[in-house]
């Protein structure tokens, strides 16, 4: 089996993100938000060059095995290369993204739709998993993003041959889906797609919860 998670961590980064993070026993972690002070014991470590806030990159790519890194397909994307399949971890623009890079576009759905064709023209065609902070539901009511951005993402997953087993479960706001995917290959067979409440002590370590798809390897 893989285990493959994703995570927003909000820029932070303290013992209880390393412990919760290690007990999620994952294979690869596609984590956005990332504070430069990250550091997981058994794992290698990418992170995207460009700096979304002061000491916090867009994006990462953990492997508990040897990672080969990739030129970053988007300013808020990590890209790697481990055992033969290409991971991808991506932040796309939220509702009220500034106009500003690495955003390009007047409304959120122009942003989108210039980031994901961004993305689309330098992920391979094959052995991909893409991931991270979307910032859209793919079915169901839209609260972070707009409905013509999620057309855009889900022409993106079906032109890249991806299934997103995350869909259906639940953000951490009641009554909305995740915001926060996996997409893996229409032929991977999928064990298990859980949601994990990102807490230690009762305290939210971040505003996202964590999700985490197990694949047959």
């Amino acid at each position: 089996m893989t285990r493959i998670g994703t995570w927003n961590l909000a820029g932070r980064w303290t013992d209880d993100h390393r412990a919760f993070l290690l007990g999620l026993e994952c294979d690869v972690l596609l984590l956005t938000e990332v504070s430069e002070r990250l550091e997981l014991a058994g794992h290698h470590l990418h992170l995207s060059v460009q700096l979304m806030a002061a000491r916090r990159r867009w994006a990462a790519v953990l492997s508990r095995t040897e990672l080969t890194p990739l030129r970053d397909p988007h300013p808020a994307s990590a890209m790697a290369i481990v055992e033969g399949t290409t991971y991808c971890s991506s932040i796309l623009p939220w509702k009220g993204a500034p106009s500003t890079p690495p955003w390009v576009g007047p409304r959120h759905v122009d942003k989108t739709e210039h980031s994901v064709k961004a993305l689309v023209a330098r992920l391979p065609a094959r052995d991909l998993v893409w991931g991270g902070d979307w910032n859209h539901a793919l079915e169901g009511r839209e609260y972070a993003g707009s409905k013509g951005g999620r057309q855009h993402v889900l022409r993106a997953l079906d032109g890249l041959g991806l299934k997103v087993p995350t869909t259906p479960l639940p953000h951490r706001i009641g009554g909305l889906l995740t915001i926060d995917h996996i997409a893996v290959a229409r032929a991977a067979t999928v064990v298990s797609a859980t949601r994990y409440v990102a807490e230690a002590d009762g305290k939210r370590l971040s505003d996202h919860d964590a999700y985490v798809v197990e694949t047959d390897r």
